[in-house]
């Protein structure tokens, strides 16, 4: 089967996000929704603060327009962006409240992992009743192991959560958690057509292409940040296709970069308890210790970049 749903989905999603984004940018900024930036972070962020942000709303809505189309001849789709767009609005709901209602503690944290919890196990539970089966491939061994069904919902959840909160972790740069999810989804957009599921691959084409779009108005210096509600949308995008393909454990080496700023934060805290005080980074997740160790955002960015294509290839020989 031809590949033109996957070049004209990614095409939407690049076009469709550039002119939405020449929209909803200026009405952000009229509306000053704009970046908090911490005192305690790096200095030259300072300048970045009042950038609008929340943007992520741009590829949201492009992404669940153009799948409700691709959906009228792959309904397949629509679990994923249904995901995606769960995890959006949860996203919208802590970006609403911190930085229109203005209070910086947003959504309270039990709720919103309440949340995320919720939309993840839904999914699950939904591949489970309609028989989708819980195969999952293992990378390297190259072959399927059919788990209980228990530990594949148990487990499925866990790797949305982890790499959901990993992503939004990793948006701390300009252009940073854009570039590396575009990756990401064309390796996923790649892998689908290999395996013949043309619904993955057309939303992971069409997320790649929104988020390359995205890069437009957030590469650096960036004119706009996502905020939570592209960070958690975008994660619960490359999650779930993942999970669709039945290859969720080739994400702690495709997301790689997100799992590496994830255990930063993670070792940052306990290091800091486990000292009384003292820190193992001069500031987590590490693209910041890198950061104020002296290396140029834009290099950062670009080196993270350049790993998770490495990744992505690694990714490809191991399946």
């Amino acid at each position: 089967m031809s590949s033109q749903v996957e070049v004209k989905a990614l095409i939407a999603g690049f076009i469709g996000t550039i002119i939405l984004g020449f929209i909803i940018i200026p009405i952000l900024r009229k509306f000053k929704i704009g970046q908090v930036v911490r005192d305690d972070g790096p200095k030259a962020h300072l300048k970045k603060s009042g950038t609008p942000t929340m943007g992520g709303i741009i590829m949201l809505l492009v992404i669940i327009v153009v799948s409700c189309v691709i959906a009228m001849k792959y309904p397949g789709i629509l679990p994923v962006a249904l995901v995606t767009l769960g995890y959006g609005i949860i996203g919208f709901i802590d970006d609403f409240i911190k930085l229109v209602l203005k209070n910086p503690k947003g959504l309270k944290p039990s709720l919103k992992m309440l949340g995320l919890i919720m939309v993840a196990v839904a999914f699950m539970l939904y591949l489970v009743h309609i028989d989708y089966g819980t195969e999952t491939y293992i990378p390297i061994l190259k072959e399927y192991v059919v788990l209980p069904e228990w530990l594949y919902i148990v487990g499925s959840v866990f790797v949305i959560l982890a790499c959901t909160n990993s992503l939004n972790l990793t948006d701390g740069l300009d252009g940073l958690a854009a570039s590396v999810t575009s990756v990401i989804m064309i390796f996923f957009t790649c892998i689908s057509i290999i395996f013949g599921s043309k619904e993955m691959s057309s939303f992971s084409a069409l997320v790649a292409g929104c988020t390359l779009g995205f890069l437009v108005f957030n590469g650096y210096p960036a004119k706009v940040f996502m905020g939570d509600t592209g960070s958690l949308a975008l994660g619960g995008a490359f999650c779930s296709v993942a999970i669709m393909l039945k290859m969720p454990l080739i994400l702690i080496v495709v997301a790689g970069i997100c799992v590496i700023e994830a255990i930063s934060v993670i070792l940052q805290v306990a290091y800091f308890k486990i000292t009384n005080g003292k820190r193992l980074f001069k500031m987590a997740p590490i693209h910041h210790h890198l950061e104020l160790s002296g290396m140029k955002e834009l290099d950062i960015v670009t080196v993270f970049t350049y790993i998770t294509a490495g990744l992505a290839i690694a990714s490809y020989f191991m399946l």
